[in-house]
């Protein structure tokens, strides 16, 4: 997911940009409480499959999470935006350049022949980040992004904000230029960690030197008029199930629930969001991935009401990334 390719991308990020360490958070340029712990509770891979669509519609009817991104390359997309549209759903889109599955594949939005480096020889997406920083131009990418925002407005659905399948668009400084300016031509709101980043930089051992870099970069969207994250935490795929538990729900829950009362614990005050891929598993979904019971954790924690219960007690504030980008235009209005 996308934190492993964050160390690569700042390696890689040009030299000379820096900022002197902030002395407000981009929560309270917002208007938030200056101590306040702001959280997105994001679900990705809307569209991937039923599965995904059923998990995530779950818990926005029932449980805390309250955003997710589409992927719009899929072919459960029109199930889940016409869910969006008529419950006016936070979403935003999921920028897919991979297909990682080895049975269940899809293709560019904008056609094989249009960005032939961005495709195998089958015609699907490249199943590895390391395929496409192979044979990708920056400008098939971006014709890909817009191929993607373009069918998404077609269908009459205007994302909230933009974010990275797979992290794809942190592999290399050109794919990150060609999100970030994406965003700021379409004036969506792009996930990028540009503010403190205390929980990232704690799992990616990051330099001084390179959070600067990192907060270059949110100065750009905000300065853009675009809102900006704080800090990101993307770790949950990675936790690995035990070996010796059960996997029936009771434990899935349990176990899921305080690995993120934990982590979440770590944060510090901002707005971080928090990724995470909630699906109701049906015996289909082992077809697609072996990530089933990692994904159906998820949704469960979500659906806790221990969880919820846990986030009033600590005093955490849900927000989504259109309240985000209506606050960032008050700001802009209050400055005129």
């Amino acid at each position: 997911m996308m934190q492993r390719y964050v160390y690569l991308l700042i390696g890689l990020l040009w030299s000379g940009i820096g900022l002197h360490a902030q002395d407000t958070t981009y929560a309270m340029r917002l208007g938030f409480p200056a101590h306040a712990r702001v959280l997105i509770l994001h679900m990705d891979d809307a569209g991937m499959s039923f599965d995904s669509d059923s998990g995530i519609i779950r818990v926005l009817e029932q449980g805390v999470a309250r955003s997710t991104s589409v992927m719009m390359p899929c072919p459960w997309v029109p199930h889940i935006v016409r869910y969006i549209l008529e419950h006016r759903v936070d979403a935003g889109l999921h920028l897919t350049l991979t297909s990682e599955w080895k049975d269940y594949r899809w293709g560019p939005v904008a056609g094989a022949m249009a960005v032939p480096g961005l495709t195998d020889t089958t015609g699907n997406l490249w199943p590895d980040v390391a395929d496409v920083v192979s044979h990708a131009s920056a400008e098939e990418v971006a014709k890909e992004i817009e191929a993607q925002i373009e069918k998404a407005e077609r269908m009459g659905f205007h994302p909230t904000h933009l974010d990275s399948h797979m992290g794809t668009l942190f592999a290399t400084p050109a794919f990150l230029q060609v999100y970030i300016q994406a965003g700021i031509k379409h004036h969506i709101p792009v996930m990028l960690p540009g503010g403190h980043d205390s929980y990232i930089s704690q799992q990616m051992h990051l330099t001084a030197a390179q959070m600067q870099q990192l907060r270059a970069l949110g100065k750009m969207l905000w300065d853009a008029g675009l809102p900006v994250l704080d800090d990101l935490h993307n770790t949950s795929y990675d936790w690995k199930i035990p070996a010796d538990m059960p996997r029936d729900d009771e434990h899935l829950r349990t176990w899921r629930v305080a690995l993120y009362e934990k982590t979440l614990m770590e944060l510090k005050p901002g707005i971080t969001m928090v990724i995470m891929h909630c699906t109701q598993t049906s015996c289909n979904f082992s077809k697609i991935s072996d990530s089933g019971d990692i994904r159906r954790a998820d949704m469960l924690a979500m659906l806790d009401p221990g969880f919820r219960q846990f986030l009033q007690e600590h005093g955490f504030i849900i927000t989504t990334w259109r309240e985000l980008m209506q606050r960032r235009l008050a700001v802009a209005s209050s400055q005129l």
